[in-house]
Parts: structure tokens; C-alpha cells; sequence
């Protein structure tokens, strides 16, 4: 005798005990753990914000002295202050920074062979980066953020003495703002690409300063056209274009656009992250 059928389907059999499927939010939580539980980012973090906001606070003390002396031929305009709250001196050091803790980020893992241990316990290797993508994306941009609110401060704070600061709705005060907030991010991802390529921690680190610091002040845009193009291409440059408002464009200067400077932010970490799926997928651990 047949068994009767019902119109309702038979439910899917599971296995008793099985782990239920990893979620992108615990990723991202394993990782920012990974990135915590370091010793080193704390202090890292903080000697990053000490030192951009201190070159903030001793260049602007500097033009506090100087502004008086300013004669007719060379006059105080309202936007050397935003290279005041914003001077490379510190600035640099974030970018330096950031890139390294980026790259740290997946070459600590391959150099202890902690990615195998990962790989088997997540094997979707390009949810793993993406994780540590948005963890580096994250708190660079918090950092960013503390730094630039610190400098900021400081700087317009110390120059309001000389009736020299700038309201921060003033021309080209909001794009430097943010510029300067997004630059740790952008460089945290490149250096997340970069590590994810290279797999060396010297190598990685020593491409990254090549790279973010070295040729920008190699390649430099004088009065050639072709040099000024690749000049324009490289993060520090973009962000020292969008920092920096004084003056008249002109073909002499070869200045680069806005739009064309935030194109930078936007593809260098899109490009580096980009790559370093395609190649997370395809190489063996």
C-alpha cells in the first residue's frame, strides 16, 4: 500500500550541530579584534594625532609671529590658513602611518601563517578582505576625523589672535576638511592592496612610501605639462591641490581640478582593493 501524498513539501534535512553560516558584520568584528588587540595601534593612533596636531599648532604659531611683518608686496590672504591647520610636516606622518597599518593588516597574517587558520575557518577569502577593508576604512576615517577637528582648532584658535583665522564655511575650507579626513582612509586601503600583492612586510612598506610619499616630490609638475599630469595622479598631490586654494590657476602652474583630485581619492583605494580580490581568489595561502 503507497504512502499518501500531502502538497506540502518535505522540509530540508540539516546536520545536528552544524555551525550556522558566518556573517559579513562578524568579520568585521574578528577584525577590528585583530587590529585592537594590538599593543602598538593604540599608541600608533595617538602618536599620529600628537604630531599632525603639534606641526598644526607650531606653524601657526610661526605666522603668528610673522603676519606683522607682512608688507604690501606679499600680503596675508584668508586661505594660508587652511596650510596652516593642514601642514605636510604632520600630515604625512598620517599617511605614512596609515598605508603601514594597512598593509600590516594582511601581511602580520601571511608572515604567521595565521591566514591558513582564517581561510579554513571562512573560506570566502575576498569576505575576509573586504573586512579588513571596511575596518581600516573606519577607523582611519575616525582618525582622520579626531586629527583634523585637533588641528583645526589649534591652528585658527592661535591665528584668530592676529585676525588671521578662517570660519570653516569659508571658500574651499569644507573641501580641505574633508580631504583631510578621507586622506588616512585612502591610504589605508592602498596600503591593504599593497600588502595583499606583495606579501612582504619590507617589501610592502618600503612600495608604500615609494608610492604615497617619494614620488610625488620626484615627479613634480614645474612647468611640463606631461610631468604635471602624472604629479596629478598621486594621493599626496591631490590632497595637497584640495588643501590648498590660494592663487590663480593658470597653464604655467598646470594645476589640477577638484574633480579631477577627488578622482584620485576615489580610484587609487577602488584599483588597490580591486586587484587584491582578484588576487586573494586566485593565489594559494
Amino acid at each position: 500500500m503507497s504512502a499518501p501524498v500531502t502538497g506540502r513539501a518535505a522540509a530540508p534535512r540539516t546536520t545536528a550541530g552544524a555551525p550556522p553560516p558566518v556573517r559579513f558584520g562578524d568579520l568585521v568584528a574578528a577584525e577590528w579584534i585583530k587590529i585592537r588587540s594590538l599593543r602598538s595601534t593604540p599608541w600608533l593612533l595617538g602618536l599620529v594625532v600628537l604630531v599632525a596636531v603639534g606641526a598644526a599648532g607650531l606653524v601657526s604659531l610661526a605666522d603668528y609671529d610673522a603676519i606683522p611683518r607682512r608688507g604690501p608686496d606679499s600680503p596675508w590672504e584668508p586661505t594660508f590658513a587652511l596650510h596652516d591647520a593642514f601642514p605636510p610636516e604632520g600630515y604625512l606622518i598620517l599617511m605614512l602611518a596609515a598605508g603601514s597599518l594597512g598593509a600590516i593588516a594582511v601581511v602580520s597574517e601571511y608572515g604567521s601563517g595565521l591566514i591558513r587558520t582564517t581561510t579554513v575557518a571562512v573560506p570566502a577569502r575576498g569576505s575576509v578582505l573586504l573586512a579588513k577593508a571596511a575596518v581600516q576604512l573606519l577607523l582611519w576615517t575616525a582618525v582622520g576625523a579626531v586629527t583634523v577637528a585637533g588641528s583645526c582648532l589649534l591652528s585658527w584658535s592661535i591665528l584668530d589672535g592676529r585676525n588671521a583665522g578662517i570660519a570653516v564655511t569659508a571658500p574651499g575650507a569644507p573641501t580641505a576638511l574633508a580631504a583631510s579626513v578621507l586622506l588616512g582612509p585612502v591610504c589605508a586601503l592602498v596600503g591593504l592592496g599593497l600588502g595583499t600583492l606583495i606579501r612582504h612586510a619590507a617589501t610592502t612598506m618600503l612600495a608604500g612610501v615609494l608610492v604615497l610619499l617619494i614620488l610625488p616630490t620626484v615627479i613634480l609638475p614645474a612647468n611640463n605639462r606631461s610631468t604635471a599630469g602624472l604629479n596629478h595622479t598621486l594621493v599626496l598631490s591631490a590632497w595637497q591641490r584640495l588643501t590648498r586654494t590660494w592663487g590663480a590657476p593658470s597653464a604655467v602652474d598646470h594645476y589640477a581640478s577638484y574633480a579631477g583630485s577627488w578622482a584620485v581619492y576615489v580610484l587609487w583605494p577602488l584599483v588597490a582593493v580591486a586587484l587584491a580580490l582578484v588576487v586573494v581568489r586566485r593565489r594559494d595561502v
